[in-house]
């Protein structure tokens, strides 16, 4: 979480509520909007941490008791059946983790089609980024070493991970995700980055270079 105090209390309610049984963890990057206050109240566990996506996750993710770990965005709103649905997935043994099917919380049929999209393009890859709520086996997460700390792509460099190591279930429930992004920058702009930035990592550009490039894709 990092200045999210407009949508982190929403996004824990519908968590609280889809997942009742489940710890929540909240890992703060140092937020100067009020954000730890917002959270405080509707979560267990409350932690801050090195600003980083990725050391945020893993900072969470090393507070954890439980089997199996889940990675929300602060902007994201999960399913009622999120944790029937993760249950669920990882009662087949050979299954490792997974992510969920998304969904731009804004109208119009740009939005809808960019989700969709999305969702299709990782159901063929059995990759998940990191807007749709990837799920992972405890021991798994630590056997591929977690979230890479790097500037960006760690998503789709723990997804590949996560892939080799077995059987990925994509899930046709929808997390419900801010458009904020697509919206801010131009849906097909932003769209044609995020390829750019994929295509470029996976060609071997390193991470620093592609956050040096696209400064303000988050």
């Amino acid at each position: 979480m990092l200045n999210e105090s407009e949508s982190i209390a929403a996004t824990l309610k519908r968590l609280r509520a889809s997942a009742p049984d489940a710890e929540i963890i909240v890992v703060d990057g140092g937020s100067a909007d009020g954000s730890p206050d917002a959270a405080r109240g509707f979560c267990d566990i409350l932690i801050r941490s090195p600003r980083g996506r990725a050391r945020q996750l893993n900072a969470g993710a090393a507070r954890a008791s439980g089997e199996v770990l889940a990675f929300v965005h602060a902007d994201t709103l999960v399913p009622s059946t999120f944790a029937a649905d993760i249950d669920a997935a990882v009662s087949n043994p050979r299954v490792v983790g997974g992510r969920f099917d998304l969904q731009l919380d804004a109208a119009g049929p740009a939005c809808w089609l960019i989700g969709r999209l999305i969702s299709l393009r990782s159901r063929i890859s059995r990759t998940g980024t990191g807007d749709q709520a990837i799920f992972v086996r405890r021991r798994i997460f630590d056997a591929v070493g977690g979230f890479p700390e790097m500037d960006i792509c760690e998503d789709l460099d723990f997804a590949r991970r996560l892939k080799r190591a077995g059987s990925i279930a994509c899930l046709r429930s929808r997390v419900v995700t801010s458009a904020r992004r697509w919206q801010r920058g131009g849906l097909i702009r932003t769209v044609l980055r995020m390829w750019i930035i994929r295509f470029c990592y996976l060609a071997g550009v390193s991470p620093a270079r592609l956050r040096r490039w696209y400064a303000d894709v988050r």
